[in-house]
């Protein structure tokens, strides 16, 4: 059975070589687009099995067009292409719901590999960046317990999530709780750790590697 495919990148030369690519598999190319905004468009038209989303475009980027695909479409199976192993943009990718993230350097098995997987409803493959990244923000306790600074395990979930980049928003998000929650945590983490701002936070779950 085929697997609907739209793409969104805004190179032209990556859209092509991915059609050559896909071209003797299962794997139907349905739509491309060349920004966020045209990705959301294409999703709305073609209603994709799999989008496959270039994370950095311009006018709207992926991250953005990740949000509102997934706002519109919940269980529409998203798979992040970037040229960045960046854990901020993996962090992020998680908390707007991808399904995976797939480096633009990767071989081309893998990159076949995560659209059948996330066609399939399964999960990433073990040496998947998100699926790391994505255990890592839902670990509970570990050594950050043994410091001198009190936080609750929702806490140190959030101080993961804040030294990863994330905002109030994206970390209600990702942890399913109200941004008034999550700025209720980063409250008591900033008064626990007596540190003046999410910056001083972050430096400080770095340097305990929290991550």
């Amino acid at each position: 059975m085929a697997i609907r495919l739209l793409v969104a990148d805004d190179h032209e030369v990556v859209r092509r070589g991915l059609a050559m690519l896909l071209r003797d598999t299962e794997i139907e190319i349905v739509g491309q687009a060349s920004d966020g905004d045209g990705a959301v468009e294409q999703v709305r038209e073609h209603t994709p099995d799999v989008v496959l989303l270039d994370i950095r475009m311009p006018s709207s980027d992926g991250l953005t067009a990740l949000e509102k695909i997934r706002q519109e479409c919940p269980e529409q199976r998203v798979v992040m292409l970037s040229t960045y192993d960046n854990p901020t943009y993996v962090a992020r990718s998680v908390a707007m719901g991808a399904t995976d993230y797939v480096l633009k350097a990767a071989g081309p098995g893998e990159l076949i590999g995560a659209i059948r997987r996330a066609a399939s409803g399964q999960e990433p493959a073990e040496s998947s960046i998100l699926l790391r990244v994505k255990e890592l923000m839902n670990r509970r306790r570990d050594r950050g317990d043994n410091n001198e600074v009190p936080l609750t395990n929702r806490e140190l979930q959030v101080l993961r999530h804040i030294a990863l980049g994330l905002s109030n928003r994206e970390i209600g998000h990702s942890l399913r709780i109200s941004i008034e929650t999550v700025k209720e945590h980063v409250q008591n983490i900033l008064r626990k750790m007596d540190a003046s701002d999410r910056t001083q936070a972050a430096v400080w779950a770095v340097r305990q590697g929290l991550v």
